[in-house]
């Protein structure tokens, strides 16, 4: 109790002297994460305060989330708002390098295809089209569920007429299918299983929805099935969120068997799958097919999301989601309740643009750019970086998800940092987990905004620093 001890100033509340020094206790790991705090009675009697000044102390702690109370159990200590710091600080960095400053630095860190790549002429062309043949209407004219011209191009040369056009609602890019679906599924304090590591803007929307979130490690082949039915045989479980094509971080593509064990088991236990089917037009092994978990689903357990905003171009924020039947008014009524339609021009405009056969060429000009840029980073991060780093090839995608060895003393926060320094940008394993020690070792690096020059500097930059 003695640590918990404040010398109190009069110019400052009595109860935000007492949460700062929490706080501090808590950041210098003095009280640990989960550690169960003093009752209200026990530390306004050490501290000499009414039991209110420590009714708003904890109330305090648990908004900035340093703390967790339990009904009838208790107030609990977190760690997590380092994490939550942290991820500040990471986006405060891209908001102030952004655009024309983001050009002096080597971006490893950037998600979405090159906008250097972008065939702007053509797509300028399909907009002009639009605008003469829709005139007004293609501005102005909405459709809840999405423009249907797009519907019925997505059901025809994605899903070769095999999903009805009804089924499909137009989103403003995998982030809002995730939160959709997140509203229509799930309640405060419903279960979720998820990833681990994930993509950190899904843990943002399960977190902001008030879940009960398990982590499930990964496999070489996707998420590890016996932790995964561990879960399920003790908790109901609402929805089970996974990336089936180059996982955000880890790069991992699950294998057909696994698919097929997780949908038996959605079935068996009653769970829904959101499948964020990330980069899979970006497949540059033969030893990986491919096959979604939708288009094995027999048991319409699948929501199925898909973005073209990191395929095509992020400005457009254009996607599409797939919704099972039986909850299709839920996920419907979620989507018109978050912005009642997406871009109408955008929408006409992708349409065409399939329509054309403009897709289908630039995702093959896309693959023949990145496979050279990922094979040449592959060689280059064993050939530069050696045995200071471990990692799996991933066979695809846009990253590589890299382990630091542990004989390296640096962690991911830190390399961040001083790589920041150096002009080069990356994304520290930190931000995909929900405890912010399980990811210092792990470092994510891709070749999206980089040319070949920029790989190998940047691969030496950070070589120099793992030294």
């Amino acid at each position: 109790m003695e640590i918990y001890k404040v010398d109190f100033k009069e110019e400052v509340p009595k109860y935000i002297q007492v949460a700062n020094k929490i706080k501090f206790l808590i950041d210098k790991g003095l009280i640990k994460d989960g550690e169960k705090m003093p009752t209200i009675r026990a530390l306004a009697k050490f501290l000499g305060v009414n039991n209110d000044t420590i009714v708003s102390t904890y109330k305090k702690l648990e908004a900035e989330g340093y703390a967790s109370s339990k009904m009838g159990s208790g107030t609990y200590a977190k760690k997590r708002e380092i994490n939550k710091r942290f991820k500040k600080e990471y986006s405060d960095t891209f908001k102030k390098i952004s655009g024309l400053k983001l050009k002096q630095y080597i971006d490893f860190a950037g998600e979405s295809s090159s906008t250097e790549l972008f065939p702007i002429n053509s797509f300028k062309e399909v907009i002009n089209e639009v605008i003469d043949r829709d005139g007004t209407d293609a501005l102005i004219f909405q459709e809840a569920l999405g423009f249907e011209g797009l519907r019925k191009s997505i059901s025809r040369f994605f899903w070769q007429d095999k999903v009805a056009i009804d089924d499909i609602i137009i989103v403003s890019g995998a982030q809002q299918g995730i939160d959709i679906a997140s509203k229509a599924l799930l309640n405060i304090n419903d279960n979720v299983i998820i990833e681990k590591p994930t993509y950190s803007g899904a843990l943002s929307v399960f977190t902001f929805r008030g879940s009960n979130i398990f982590e499930i490690d990964m496999d070489n082949d996707g998420i590890n099935i016996q932790e995964f039915e561990n879960v399920l045989k003790k908790s109901y479980i609402k929805c089970f969120y996974t990336m089936s094509y180059f996982q955000n971080p880890t790069g991992i593509s699950y294998s057909l068997e696994k698919k097929k064990k997780i949908l038996k088991l959605a079935k068996e236990y009653d769970f829904y799958i959101i499948e964020d089917d990330y980069l899979s037009e970006l497949i540059y092994s033969q030893n990986i097919q491919y096959q979604s978990f939708k288009s094995l689903d027999k048991y319409n357990r699948v929501i199925y999301i898909k973005s073209f905003s990191k395929i095509f171009l992020p400005g457009i924020r254009l996607g599409y989601l797939i919704a099972p039947k039986n909850i299709k008014d839920q996920i419907e009524n979620s989507k018109v309740n978050t912005d009642i339609s997406t871009s109408s021009l955008m929408q006409r405009a992708l349409d065409l643009y399939i329509i054309k056969g403009y897709w289908r060429e630039y995702i093959n000009q896309l693959k023949n750019e990145y496979f050279i840029r990922y094979t040449l980073m592959e060689d280059l991060i064993k050939n530069i970086l050696g045995d200071k780093v471990s990692f799996i090839s991933p066979g695809g995608g846009l990253n590589f998800y890299l382990k630091i060895n542990e004989k390296i003393k640096i962690k991911s926060d830190l390399l961040f940092k001083k790589c920041k320094n150096e002009k080069v940008l990356i994304t520290p394993g930190v931000m995909f987990y929900k405890k912010y020690d399980d990811g210092l070792d792990f470092f994510r690096i891709g070749y999206s905004q980089t040319d070949q020059y920029k790989i190998r500097k940047g691969l030496e930059v950070i070589d120099k620093i793992l030294k």
